[in-house]
């Protein structure tokens, strides 16, 4: 599997405090695990239900696939399905965008239509 794009979902101050140090080392879940979770494009909507409902100030970050290289590894998890899981710290500079998520009516963080 290889997606142009991958995303990670985390809250702002967190995400900003890696922007200030120029990497992301990943939230306590991904330091726990010992790489830092990602979805694909398809994947970011259910994620954000599954593990991040009533949960504000948050933001979607877009990071280009390729710039993370052989440290992002597409490896089966929920339901059996590949997610892209960083290996490494992710440097800012693989980010193209990063985005708010509000919340929608029922406290879901709303993703917006990705690839």
């Amino acid at each position: 599997m290889q997606d142009s794009f991958v995303y990670k979902i985390c809250g702002r101050q967190e995400w900003e405090s890696a922007v200030a140090e120029g990497r992301y080392r990943g939230s306590a879940l991904d330091l726990k695990d010992g790489f830092v979770h990602f979805s694909s494009g398809a994947q970011a909507s259910e994620t954000a239900r599954l593990h991040f409902a009533g949960q504000e100030n948050l933001v979607l970050i877009c990071v280009d696939a390729g710039a993370l290289g052989s440290a992002l590894k597409w490896e089966a998890s929920r339901g059996g399905d590949l997610f892209p899981h960083l290996y490494g710290d992710l440097s800012v500079e693989a980010v193209r965008w990063v985005k708010d998520l509000p919340l929608d009516s029922q406290g879901i963080p709303a993703v917006p239509p990705l690839e």
